[in-house]
């Protein structure tokens, strides 16, 4: 059978992409292929669980705009399929300072962006989170949180109720282009479509490659360590508390972040991975590794940013050393406090001249797409993105 469309790829997007695809054409023969054994298992289901605003995007952009978007449809979805969510609000909090400026860019970023924000007084900020270290904070109302783990077992229900073919322990091995569209060979045998959507995150740019397009970038995978506070302790944080953002580094730094489950994380830090799924240090293939070595925009990255990405390995190596940024944030946090939980990994595209490519970033081909960036929030934005892609297929 000649598939109308096939996603590759059963993560948030690729699901959230199906949804959209059927709900706008409810006769055609779509199909998900994933090459796991069960959905969403990587960057969709390991990350923080916020459902974000869309404070820290460059105006216009579509991270800001499908965050904004994204922000309402997320919890209007789980409101209607009776997810747990809360609309529990951040604070992100000037430690001191020198801090200020900053945060004075971030209030005027997310007016531009449209959010209804508010610049509060340390005596405010306390009154919402009692055991912070603060100057001033600007708070965030509008900020959720949710089990995203949940969010996609609802889209695979849904898909599976719309008649949407769902094919998990499929890997795609080899793409050829037809006049047609795309022959897929995979671990389930040959596969056929008359439109491709590639929705696969760390292999993104491999994808493109397979199937001979050139994606213009690599993908150099990022490890997010997090790190669990000890029950006992978990009063110290109420909500979501974040820091300024270092200008001179890529990311957002280490926040507390409480959990739909009332357990709290702090991260996560930044190191290079080994593996494009290289969730511990131990995770190491070669292959991936000496991708990432041999890419000149590898180098230039980190001879940008040496100074930050030192640190970052050192804090992951180095308890005492997370402790203090922790520490920032809470001052009654001790070591005891802090049990090693899990970990991500992002899949960072960057240009061979070292330049980080920070939006969403879709590559439209003859009979196809390409996701080759979609980093957070793209599990907040997940439905935007999906509508998005499913408008691109019609055209």
């Amino acid at each position: 059978m000649i598939y109308d469309k096939i996603i590759i790829g059963g993560g948030l997007v690729g699901l959230a992409t199906a949804l959209a695809i059927r709900e706008r054409d409810p006769g055609c023969k779509l199909a998900v292929l994933e090459k796991e054994g069960a959905w969403a298992l990587h960057q969709s289901s390991r990350n923080s669980g916020v459902i974000h605003a869309g404070v820290y995007y460059n105006p216009g952009s579509k991270k800001a705009r499908f965050a904004l978007a994204g922000n309402v449809s997320m919890f209007a979805f789980c409101e209607k399929h009776n997810i747990p969510y809360e609309r529990c609000g951040k604070l992100i909090v000037a430690t001191s300072p020198e801090q200020i400026h900053g945060l004075d860019l971030l209030n005027d970023r997310a007016i531009a962006n449209g959010l209804d924000v508010s610049r509060i007084s340390r005596e405010a900020a306390l009154e919402l989170e009692s055991h912070i270290n603060c100057v001033e904070a600007l708070h965030v109302p509008s900020t959720g949180i949710v089990d995203f783990k949940v969010v996609a077992a609802k889209y695979v229900e849904l898909l599976k109720d719309k008649g949407v073919e769902l094919v998990l322990d499929c890997q795609v091995k080899g793409i050829k282009q037809q006049g047609w569209g795309y022959s897929l060979a995979s671990s389930q045998g040959l596969f056929q479509t008359k439109y491709l959507i590639a929705t696969v995150g760390l292999y993104s740019d491999r994808m493109a490659r397979r199937s001979g397009v050139d994606p213009g970038m690599k993908i150099i995978p990022f490890r997010g360590e997090y790190w669990h506070l000890k029950e006992a302790k978990r009063s110290l944080v109420k909500n979501l508390i974040y820091p300024v953002p270092n200008p001179n580094f890529p990311f957002l730094g280490v926040h507390m972040t409480r959990l739909i489950d009332g357990s709290v994380h702090a991260g996560p830090n930044a190191v290079l991975a080994f593996s494009r799924e290289g969730y511990s240090w131990a995770a190491i293939k070669i292959p991936d590794l000496f991708e990432t070595l041999t890419y000149p925009g590898f180098w230039k990255l980190a001879g940008t940013y040496l100074g930050e990405g030192s640190k970052e390995m050192y804090r992951s190596l180095v308890k005492a050393a997370f402790l203090r940024s922790v520490q920032e944030l809470i001052p009654e946090i001790e070591s005891d406090d802090l049990i090693r939980g899990d970990a991500g990994v992002r899949a960072q595209a960057l240009r061979p001249d070292g330049s980080l490519i920070d939006d969403f970033h879709l590559l439209e081909e003859k009979n196809g797409i390409f996701v080759l960036n979609a980093p957070s929030p793209a599990a907040t934005a997940s439905l935007e993105i999906g509508k998005y892609i499913a408008d691109k297929c019609y055209i």
